[in-house]
């Protein structure tokens, strides 16, 4: 037993330094890098808002040419009538998480103004490198065998847009590390039934939620699960401690806007553009613009879910095929980010056979893992670590074809796929076997698999030719000058 646990130890380390290294190498060739994307501009307000003393702001003086400009330029508005509030330390925000930014606060205060965004991307490259170990634990639960678990860890070590996630100011690089420790001791948890372990599972899906709120419906189907299951102290510990560290965010908001809101007032934006009739249920540039010169976070939120309830009156039967094209966009290549910043002339200029190369190794991985991902949800036992599993992409699939999708979305359950390609991969003998002896159960048990390998490969084939023109541009010679809209 204990030769066993030191050949664990030093596979766990190695994996982490490993992943560590892959990391860092784009952070340092990238020290001067500044930021794009809106995105990360706001929570870079807001980090500095927090840092400085002055609360969960952003658009302080400094930052409203910003947005202003942005307004002209990209959406043709007329700005002049746009009433900025004078404050300033700029203007309370409830329409983002409060946990990113308050994480990037503390990295601004400790690092300083002047190397804030490669502080933030040093500790960000540690945080998600602990996404490779913590998927061999997470293999491990699923039944997956040693050797298995180990190629499980290697695949988010290594998966592309992994490496470079942490040069970005993104909730990704909080999130996913939340996320992936909080199922981990809920895995735990549940073997060992300690409420220390359950505890701190508990606190982690709180954390998580405080960072993307999207994800609170898990935690709330996991105290469901373990309710059911008898585990009924360990499921009212899941929900108090959960919202214990929910709730006085949610008062915060609720104070400012006088009536009940809850983590983020985003949810309205984003239904305005998940249902949009311009829209294929993903996000989409222009409209993107129609609702941000209304400031008040609580009547963009609501005059979002309006306008996405009009839509769906004005045409109930599009709702069913843009849930499907949401989950296909969940499940969407990972090329929109590289097309971006190429196509705008921000990573230079290359021959075509290199754009072409980048471009296979951004969109591989997920080609080649979610087939044997799909299998290992398939064949197995299942354990509670299976149920588990099976609920959160559950709740994570089905809130995502409500609300809105977008391809990086899907690497938030990496690990968890990287963790089903090992147990498949450990299953598939007995499997394999039985297709040869022509055993009936076998034949079941792939019918589903087929049928969901071939969905997956349609929907990036549909993908594909419907971007074939856009491909055919940034491919070319002109590629880095083709100036492609996010």
């Amino acid at each position: 037993m204990e030769n066993r646990e030191r050949k664990i130890i030093p596979f766990v380390l190695i994996i982490y330094a490993v992943a560590v290294l892959l990391r860092l190498v784009p952070v340092l060739l990238s020290r001067d890098l500044g930021i794009g994307l809106d995105d990360m501009f706001q929570y870079d307000m807001l980090g500095r808002s927090l840092a400085a003393g002055n609360g969960f702001r952003w658009y302080a003086p400094p930052d409203r040419e910003m947005l202003l400009n942005a307004l002209r330029y990209f959406g043709g508005i007329d700005t002049s009538a746009i009433d900025l509030p004078q404050d300033p330390r700029g203007i309370l925000t409830t329409f983002r998480a409060p946990l990113y930014p308050l994480f990037l606060a503390g990295i601004y205060w400790i690092s300083g103004l002047e190397a804030r965004f490669f502080a933030a991307r040093l500790v960000q490259a540690f945080m998600m490198a602990s996404l490779a170990p913590m998927t061999y634990a997470l293999a491990k639960r699923l039944d997956a065998s040693e050797r298995y678990a180990r190629l499980a860890a290697w695949i988010p070590a290594v998966w592309p847009m992994l490496l470079f996630f942490p040069l970005g100011l993104a909730t990704e690089n909080l999130f996913l590390p939340l996320l992936t420790a909080g199922t981990l001791l809920l895995f735990k948890a549940v073997e060992s039934r300690r409420l220390r372990d359950f505890t701190l599972s508990s606190l982690l899906l709180g954390l998580a939620t405080l960072t993307r709120s999207v994800i609170v419906g898990f935690p709330a189907l996991a105290a469901l699960w373990l309710w059911i299951r008898k585990m009924r102290r360990e499921a009212v510990l899941l929900v108090l401690v959960v919202a214990a560290l929910v709730l006085p965010w949610s008062v915060r908001n609720s104070l400012l806007h006088e009536k009940p809101t809850f983590v983020e007032t985003s949810l309205g934006y984003n239904l305005y553009l998940g249902y949009h009739p311009e829209g294929d249920g993903s996000f989409i540039f222009g409209p993107s613009l129609d609702l941000i010169t209304i400031l008040d976070d609580a009547e963009r939120d609501a005059v979002g879910r309006e306008r996405a309830w009009e839509f769906i009156q004005q045409d109930p039967w599009r709702v069913p095929e843009l849930m499907l094209r949401k989950l296909g966009h969940l499940f969407g290549l990972e090329d929109r980010v590289f097309a971006f910043f190429y196509s705008n002339g921000l990573l230079g200029t290359f021959p075509p056979w290199a754009v072409i190369t980048l471009f296979l190794l951004l969109v591989l991985p997920l080609v080649i893992v979610l087939p044997l991902a799909i299998l290992g949800w398939v064949i197995g036992p299942r354990n509670p670590g299976w149920q588990l599993t099976s609920l959160l992409l559950a709740w994570y699939f089905g809130v995502h074809m409500l609300i809105m999708a977008e391809e990086r979305f899907h690497l938030a359950i990496v690990p968890l796929l990287a963790a089903l390609v090992g147990r498949g991969l450990t299953h598939w003998p007995l499997v394999r076997k039985g297709l040869r002896k022509r055993q009936s159960w076998a034949y079941i048990l792939m019918v589903p698999v087929v049928v969901l390998v071939l969905l997956a490969f349609l929907n990036w084939g549909l993908e594909l030719a419907g971007n074939a023109d856009q491909l055919a541009l940034l491919f070319g010679p002109d590629g880095s000058s083709a100036r492609f809209n996010y």
